[in-house]
């Protein structure tokens, strides 16, 4: 007689983009090991496939392309699906900002965390009187950088790359230019022959768009002093 199947129950939640309602399922222990193996490896390539295996493995609704989805979209996926997996209390150290370096202990419910919003924030960035550009959110890949890569990386020639494939078109009223069809020289010139408020403007895309955030406030046990820790990103949540 064969062993009966055990029920995988699905939840729901408001993909954060879009504010449409999507259906997942907890992660298995097959998938876990493969996420463990992964993140022990050290190895971008490997941690980016188990993610995005996993993802998609546990999204039921369909249609949904796990790798053109806006990185604070993955990140609200990953910390829910986890959550449901293996527990939606998360415990983590956080470090006093009054001394540096005292830890202290906190435990976060995953229900608390959610994607923070900037107001004004917007993907068209006006380069003068006639040229457009709009950008588009960074991929699956740059946030596994973002949020799991091991390998020291100089911070200027990153923030470059990241910007650089963050492109999405450039146009005015009678020519389009899609990022998708020029080289990286052709982008990198481009961006090099910006202007420091022009290229502030990109940096402003990058700062307000929305992402994972949670205030934590945190008492010193030693100095008694009472902090807010502002925790961002989802390797914030890995402590």
């Amino acid at each position: 007689m064969p062993l009966p199947k055990i029920a995988t129950p699905t939840y729901e939640l408001e993909l954060p983009s879009t504010r449409k309602p999507i259906h997942y399922r907890p992660f298995l222990v097959k998938e876990e090991k493969l996420l463990v193996l992964a993140l022990e490896s050290e190895d971008t390539k490997e941690i980016t496939t188990a993610i995005k295996n996993v993802i998609k493995s546990c999204i039921k609704t369909r249609g949904i392309k796990v790798e053109t989805l806006p990185t604070f979209d993955i990140e609200f996926l990953f910390l829910n699906i986890r959550g449901k997996s293996v527990g939606e209390d998360i415990e983590v150290n956080l470090i006093c900002p009054d001394d540096g370096k005292t830890q202290v202990p906190v435990t976060i419910n995953i229900d608390d965390v959610k994607i923070q919003r900037t107001e004004g924030h917007t993907n068209k960035i006006k380069l003068d009187s006639s040229l457009m550009m709009e950008m588009k959110y960074p991929s699956l890949s740059e946030f596994i950088k973002n949020n799991f890569d091991f390998k020291e990386e100089n911070v200027m020639d990153q923030s470059f790359e990241l910007i650089a494939t963050c492109i999405d078109k450039i146009y005015n009223e009678e020519e389009v230019w899609a990022a998708a069809d020029c080289t990286k020289k052709e982008i990198t010139t481009f961006l090099d022959s910006m202007n420091s408020s022009q290229f502030k403007e990109i940096e402003k895309f990058f700062e307000t768009m929305p992402k994972l955030s949670h205030k934590v406030k945190i008492t010193n046990p030693n100095t008694k002093v009472e902090s807010e820790v502002v925790m961002e990103g989802l390797s914030s949540f890995f402590g």
